[in-house]
């Protein structure tokens, strides 16, 4: 079986790492199985996608489609362009995406054109805010691809309610969780660490880039104002998306309190993540790995595509209510928030269980055709 792997942005790293690991250990076990790793370059500086491949222990790309920058509809463009070149000279068996970039919707457009199987892990998963570009991702993608790989109950529900048949849905859990357990022993302090004099869960950790809350200066410093007011003597380390970072220039907004910091790699982030006192962000992902680490954790956002995150886990939606923010804040302070549980399946064997789910169903497939 020959399985071609996309990886275009920051947050598909963290899910192709175990998949890849999956694979070569089918490998070692016998099993006929190739990968083929394409990036397509969505992130394209070293913070945003070099660190990773490097830390996560991610081959060389087989090719990267260079396609980063520009709008969405020409990023679209752009990838879908050069994937359909690198799928005609390399056919695979299954593309294989993750996540809800726009690589992820892109190539299995190009890739169902061209007539090859998609399958989607993270399938399923739903915030219901169309003003999204990931909803939107979610949703083409669902509408196209063969298999469905769904982290929660919640997901397999949405599918089964868009007409998605049973037998196409395998829920198998969270493949970020198995980046985090495969390594949570090798996580590295920060180089920032000591000079700010950080100690475990006496800070706060916050990211924010969506555009509802970063693109307009008056409420992106409303926020941090916010989050300054709230946190009493705590530090506040902020590892500023370039997203952020451009309207923070531009804008000039600046807190004394705030350590503003480039985006980490991997390593050093979950650090920041595990010994947080609590985290406040408008990030999907983060949530999880929050929930999994148990830390306290409050989202600016209305809606989540991760509610599990919410009805079992440690997060909270505040939607961008500052008035909700301040008293949450202290109630994280004071030692008073929900504790939460590890959601079905996030178990650290979730690549495993896909990669296994593909190598029988393509020995069923090819069994049928030979007959």
């Amino acid at each position: 079986m020959n399985i071609t792997l996309i990886a275009g942005a920051r947050p598909n790293f963290m899910k192709i790492a175990p998949m890849i690991r999956a694979i070569k250990a089918a490998q070692a076990e016998g099993k006929d199985m190739q990968y083929r790793l394409v990036h397509t370059g969505q992130h394209y500086d070293k913070k945003m996608s070099g660190d990773f491949f490097e830390q996560l222990g991610i081959p060389e790309p087989d090719a990267n489609l260079e396609c980063g920058g520009g709008t969405q509809a020409e990023q679209t463009a752009a990838i879908m362009i050069k994937f359909e070149q690198e799928l005609m000279t390399n056919r695979p068996d299954l593309v294989l995406v993750v996540g809800d970039v726009t690589s992820t919707m892109a190539c299995t457009i190009t890739a169902k054109k061209l007539c090859v199987d998609v399958a989607h892990v993270e399938a399923g998963i739903r915030s219901g805010d169309m003003t999204m570009p990931e909803e939107i991702n979610r949703i083409v993608t669902d509408s196209l691809c063969d298999y469905f790989f769904t982290t929660s109950e919640q997901a397999n529900k949405q599918l089964r309610n868009g007409g998605v048949a049973e037998s196409r849905i395998y829920f198998v859990g969270n493949t970020m969780i198995d980046t985090l357990f495969q390594n949570i022993g090798r996580l590295r302090k920060p180089a920032f660490w000591d000079s700010f004099k950080l100690k475990s869960s006496e800070y706060f950790l916050v990211t924010l880039h969506r555009p509802s809350n970063v693109d307009d200066p008056k409420k992106l410093a409303s926020i941090l104002h916010a989050i300054e007011e709230a946190s009493m003597d705590l530090p506040i380390v902020f590892p500023v998306h370039p997203r952020t970072r451009q309207i923070i220039d531009k804008f000039k907004i600046r807190d004394d309190k705030m350590i503003m910091i480039d985006p980490q790699g991997y390593l050093e982030f979950i650090y920041l993540v595990k010994n947080a006192k609590g985290i406040i962000t408008d990030s999907g992902g983060i949530t999880e790995e929050a929930t999994v680490l148990h830390v306290p954790c409050l989202t600016l956002r209305n809606s989540t595509e991760r509610p599990e995150t919410v009805t079992l886990g440690t997060n909270e939606l505040i939607g961008d209510d500052i008035c909700k923010l301040k008293p949450s804040i202290r109630k994280i302070i004071d030692g008073k928030w929900k504790k939460g549980m590890v959601p079905p399946f996030w178990d650290g064997k979730t690549s495993e269980r896909v990669i296994d789910t593909l190598s029988t169903l393509y020995q069923v497939n090819t069994l049928v055709n030979a007959s």
